[in-house]
């Protein structure tokens, strides 16, 4: 568990999948769950394999407010676990095209809609949706749209989920709205598939994380989706030593 302030605490389960307790809300990102096995495909194309367990499960999770599911379509962003809880979430917020696939309390944003929470005892948390790309420039069409997410509220520090993205003009664009944000949730790992786009990043690599730190003046760096997954080319280990080479070392907050 991090905490990150009266206000803000991250506990990473495994994954993508971390618990953001936010303002008197707790979300819940990219559900994943299920025990170590192979997600095959039946169109033929690769399939993935997860290699460890969460570290956490959802009876430990308590109630949830909301979901922020970056996309919909990939097992190791939504599981077999996670697609079952999410039928119990009040409130899922995913793509626009991933809420008409979903259904349910499933809410698609647009890049730059936003939603208001409620808080408990008044106020609220603003939800955004932050732009995104999952690969190389047109991968959309390949790999499906996805969606990254920034917390706002009155007297709450600014938190940017980015979804798998690889692309660091979102970054910018994320920073140009809302920078210098506090805390950002960051998706690594360099996850690359050989016959996809040629073996191209689909996700940020360790160096390019550390970039995105930069651009947006995190004070803090929570890294998911760096384990778990045989597909992640990139690991712990592998952000330490791009953050320690970028002088960035004290943002990084590793569980």
């Amino acid at each position: 568990m991090h905490q990150l302030g009266e206000q803000l605490s991250v506990q990473v389960s495994g994954g993508p999948t971390a618990v953001i307790d936010y303002g008197g809300l707790r979300f819940l990102t990219d559900p994943t769950f299920d025990e170590p096995g192979r997600y095959g495909r039946p169109d033929g194309k690769p399939g993935l394999t997860k290699t460890a367990p969460a570290s956490l499960n959802p009876a430990d999770l308590g109630h949830i407010d909301a979901v922020l599911l970056s996309h919909d379509e990939h097992p190791d962003n939504l599981d077999h676990s996670g697609r079952k809880l999410l039928a119990d979430v009040p409130l899922t917020l995913t793509t626009p095209s991933g809420a008409g696939r979903l259904g349910g309390t499933a809410k698609g944003l647009a890049t730059w809609e936003t939603v208001e929470l409620d808080r408990p005892g008044g106020g609220t948390v603003t939800v955004t949706g932050a732009p995104a790309l999952h690969g190389p420039e047109g991968s959309q069409k390949i790999t499906g749209d996805v969606v990254g997410f920034v917390l706002t509220g009155q007297g709450l520090p600014t938190v940017y989920v980015s979804g798998d993205n690889a692309s660091l003009d979102a970054v910018r664009q994320v920073a140009d709205r809302f920078g210098p944000v506090d805390t950002a949730v960051l998706f690594a790992g360099a996850p690359r598939l050989k016959p996809v786009f040629d073996g191209a990043l689909l996700v940020l690599d360790s160096a390019l994380a550390a970039e995105a730190t930069r651009i947006l003046g995190a004070r803090a760096v929570v890294p998911v989706h760096i384990d778990s997954w045989e597909h992640f080319t990139e690991g712990r280990d592998d952000l330490v030593a791009a953050f320690t080479a970028a002088g960035l070392s004290d943002r990084l907050r590793l569980g």
